[in-house]
């Protein structure tokens, strides 16, 4: 089994956020995915299995344990592919269902890859879980910008989205991981997405993720393309509409994400980024 290294929504190896790619793993079981995935120590392996044509069965893995859909491992093992056989679309059959990604080289040499993810959902937070989050992340809710209510976003995976009032609350992270992870097992989300609105289509973003024994994920695409869906059904932006998340930067690994939410409701999130091929 070949174990590639990328880095995704960055240019730069030292920024974005890393992933194991695999690009042929016909034959491999889960015991032997979640032992390579907690190897690496990466937030997210990816294991591509090739069906035929540009079909493709995908599975992605925390040092933890399996979920069911990764943005930022998609990016990374289509730009992988990409560079081993050339740019095109791939038809990926995650467990939350087919996600199409398309990869292109750009003029500086560079491969990008847009995922477009399957239908989002948004639901309400219900205040029990609201005051148990805020209390795991030692927030209280004067730290949160009433603007963006808090709500449960989901396109492949399920975070909570919580927005700050001010940049200086998000930069100042410092939970009780514990706590959050028990809380997000019991609630099955996968990350949480902490975000902050600079301007009407640049945000920033922070995604805990003590689920995949990881304290922060530096870039994530499945909540990018939830907190989109979000932005669409909760009527924060005007369709369609392109916004761009700031992530990572506060723990020295910076990342962009490009979001293009189309008008139609219901339909998939379109997430893009650069990935680079790690050293080693």
């Amino acid at each position: 089994m070949e174990i590639l290294r990328y880095a995704a929504f960055t240019e730069v190896p030292e920024g974005g956020n890393p992933a194991g790619v695999v690009l042929d793993a016909t034959g491999v079981d889960e015991a032997e995915m979640l032992r390579v995935a907690a190897d690496l120590g990466y937030s997210e392996t990816a294991f591509l299995i090739p069906t035929g044509g540009d079909g493709f069965d995908v599975r992605y893995f925390s040092p933890l344990a399996e979920v069911p859909f990764c943005g930022h491992a998609t990016i990374a093992l289509a730009a992988a592919y990409a560079e081993r056989h050339g740019p095109g679309t791939l038809r990926l059959r995650t467990r939350a269902g087919e996600v199409p990604v398309a990869t292109a080289v750009t003029g500086g040499g560079r491969t990008t890859a847009t995922l477009t993810s399957v239908a989002p959902r948004t639901v309400p937070l219900a205040p029990d879980d609201l005051a148990a989050l805020l209390a795991a992340l030692r927030w209280s809710a004067a730290d949160l910008d009433p603007a963006l209510p808090p709500r449960v976003a989901y396109a492949g995976a399920w975070h909570p989205v919580v927005a700050a009032a001010t940049r200086q609350r998000l930069a100042d992270l410092d939970y009780d991981l514990p706590a959050l992870g028990e809380l997000m097992a019991r609630r099955g989300w996968t990350t949480v997405d902490l975000v902050w609105r600079e301007s009407e289509h640049v945000f920033h973003a922070r995604n805990p993720f003590p689920p995949g024994g990881v304290v922060e994920d530096p870039a994530t695409g499945a909540a990018a393309a939830a907190f989109g869906g979000y932005l669409r059904e909760v009527g924060l932006v005007r369709p369609p509409a392109t916004v761009t998340v700031h992530q990572g930067v506060d723990l020295g690994r910076p990342s962009i994400l490009t979001v293009d939410i189309a008008a139609a409701s219901g339909s998939g999130i379109a997430v893009t980024g650069t990935a680079v091929r790690l050293p080693g």
